[in-house]
């Protein structure tokens, strides 16, 4: 799988970002009634290959969605309203619509919005070994300027920086969590009981976990096996890139012994609940 790195991705600065946002928010609200809901949704989870997944599905020529991943409404953006939601869609209709929000999967109050909303979309899931996924994220948060403690440092403080975050959430739905969105390094990699959330509203047939593993060793395999689940005709890409991948030192292994340690039982967990074991360490 050919690798294209994080400072090889064009990026367009702030100030002007949020300006072609703001003018293409505002026309697609003044149009949102011709623009269509999505039928599908990748719900993460974060740093697990949902910038990967979602580019290759965007090349397929019955698959649309908006101009840039992360639209995050039904999690951060959800008090901005319907009509702002399908203004994100492009006018243009093909028979598969969708969006990839890597904090849904784990946000508690997406569940209900996203069934209250679109409750026949087809939900993707991609899980990525937690302890991986964990100190990629503390890396991507390093980058931002977002994170000044070691990794060690901010894994102790992380339930510190968490408390009574949730319960803000859950209180006040347009309460927006900065610890809970940039922190949470161990607790988006407790995936079963997030799972569990989503298939209490959702038919399981309707949610496909797809291992990151899988789409980096197989991923003309891994593509195939996500358009048959939504129902698009078979397409091959010349390519699959891996995208927005960084570079950084590897883990101390006494760091990655001990979550591998706690992550023992959520691990046991999801395979029981996918019937299939990562053998993740």
């Amino acid at each position: 799988m050919r690798r294209l790195h994080a400072g090889l991705i064009p990026t367009i600065p702030a100030p002007a970002k949020a300006v072609a946002r703001n003018v293409i928010w505002t026309y697609g609200r003044a149009t949102a009634s011709a623009r269509p809901l999505p039928n599908f949704l990748i719900l993460g989870a974060q740093k697990a290959g949902t910038t990967a997944l979602f580019s290759y599905l965007r090349a397929h020529p019955q698959i649309t969605g908006p101009p840039w991943k992360e639209i995050s409404y039904f999690d951060r953006h959800y008090a901005r309203g319907t009509r702002w939601y399908r203004g994100q869609f492009p006018l243009r209709r093909r028979p598969l619509v969708g969006e990839a929000s890597p904090s849904y999967v784990f946000h508690p109050l997406a569940p209900a919005r996203v069934a209250s909303l679109v409750p026949n979309a087809r939900l993707i899931v991609l899980v990525r070994n937690p302890v991986d996924r964990a100190y990629s994220h503390y890396q991507h948060e390093v980058a931002l300027g977002r994170e000044p403690l070691s990794f060690e440092d901010a894994l102790e403080r992380e339930d510190e920086r968490l408390r009574g975050e949730a319960e803000r959430m859950l209180a006040d739905p347009s309460y927006f969590s900065r610890e809970w969105w940039d922190h949470t390094y161990v607790a988006r990699g407790r995936y079963a009981e997030q799972l569990e959330r989503w298939l209490q509203l959702f038919p399981r047939e309707r949610l496909l976990v797809v291992p990151t593993d899988d789409l980096a060793a197989e991923p003309a395999k891994t593509y195939a096996r996500v358009l048959d689940f939504l129902g698009a005709s078979p397409h091959t890409l010349e390519s699959y890139p891996r995208v927005f991948e960084r570079s950084y030192e590897p883990m101390p292994p006494e760091t990655r012994a001990r979550l591998a340690d706690y992550y023992a039982e959520p691990n046991a967990r999801l395979y029981e609940l996918l019937g299939r074991n990562f053998n993740w360490k």
